[in-house]
């Protein structure tokens, strides 16, 4: 989805308050302006471009929200925004650790295709000024509001951007405790929809995997060694081929250790990720992957490029007879302290 291709044609807001004991429903649709369609604009593309999005689909025959949508049109857009907010509000007030929310019902158009976006805002509380007459003059207070919107820089916990031709799902959300287990209620209780794995969640069960493998199989150094070297491999094939497939890159990493890589097919065959492509495309995703970051046992800490890490002529590694490791940097030509 490009953000500047997204047309916003209908908006309402619906607040749901737990603390008020019913939802407080809008009749109307937003008279919105330039701006604030820009800061909605901007959290439709964080839901659906960021790593952490889902690709749902309904569960057809159980829900309720699937059946309104395929009977949508327009002219019913206020009355299926109320029905999604009296729904949602219903799972809420029956779990009081749900946060109190707005939730924005959006009506948009990206190139070909038209959407529903439903977005609830999780309320923040912050600080302001307020200005009150006191006798001849004015008294300046700071005063705490309850109900604040995140700025357009921070991403949404929960929301879903529903593709109306095919009514594809894509869909962040967050765990909250629901009878004493963390449930993702939005997808599991109120869309009621499957959902796969999201990139972020992929990468981090490969590279987790990857971790438990090394250090079940080698010593300290041997593994700290594989690790980077491990790093070094994925960070490539995310920058060369914007992601891999899982059975490759264990092919790589592990390809003088037959043993090792049957040990992480396995853990891989748990979640069905054999033979997945794994592509992350958000920067903050693949960031840590362009260094190579080392804590020492005398507490030094030392981050390096992966680039200057790969090359020989910048870090070298020596192992000393007594057993322990030395870790030279080579050819400085400006080095400088900061505080």
């Amino acid at each position: 989805m490009v953000k500047e291709e997204i047309r916003i044609e209908k908006i309402i807001v619906h607040i749901l308050d737990s603390t008020v004991g019913m939802p407080v429903l809008s009749d109307t649709e937003i008279d919105f302006g330039s701006d604030f369609a820009d800061f909605i604009k901007e959290h439709i593309y964080k839901v659906s471009s960021g790593d952490d999005v889902r690709t749902c689909s309904f569960y057809e025959n159980e829900s309720e929200i699937c059946q309104m949508l395929r009977e949508y049109r327009d002219e019913d857009f206020i009355n299926l925004s109320k029905k999604l907010a009296e729904s949602l509000y219903t799972i809420m007030n029956s779990n009081v650790d749900i946060p109190s929310a707005d939730l924005v019902i959006v009506r948009f158009r990206d190139r070909d295709h038209e959407y529903l976006g439903i977005l609830k805002i999780n309320l923040r509380s912050n600080y302001t000024h307020r200005t009150s007459a006191v006798g001849e003059g004015n008294a300046n207070q700071i005063v705490k509001y309850k109900a604040v919107f995140p700025t357009e820089s921070q991403r949404l916990t929960e929301a879903a951007i529903i593709r109306l031709s095919d009514l594809q799902i894509r869909l962040v959300e967050k765990k909250y405790e629901i009878n004493g287990e963390k449930v993702n209620y939005f997808s599991y209780l109120f869309l009621k929809c499957n959902s796969s794995l999201s990139p972020k969640t992929k990468l981090n069960i490969v590279t987790r995997a990857i971790e438990r493998v090394q250090d079940d199989n080698l010593d300290e150094y041997t593994a700290c060694e594989a690790k980077m070297r491990a790093k070094c491999i994925i960070q490539e094939e995310l920058e060369n081929n914007g992601g891999f497939v899982v059975e490759s890159l264990a092919d790589r990493i592990f390809d003088e250790q037959p043993q090792m890589r049957n040990e992480f097919q396995e853990k891989m065959e748990h979640y069905d990720m054999v033979k997945q492509e794994v592509t992350p495309q958000n920067e903050t995703t693949v960031r840590k992957y362009q260094k190579q970051c080392l804590y020492t046992d005398t507490g030094i800490e030392i981050k390096i490029p992966m680039e200057r890490y790969k090359d020989s002529n910048s870090v070298e590694f020596i192992t000393n007879p007594d057993g322990t490791v030395s870790v030279l940097i080579k050819n400085i030509e400006h080095l400088a302290a900061k505080y």
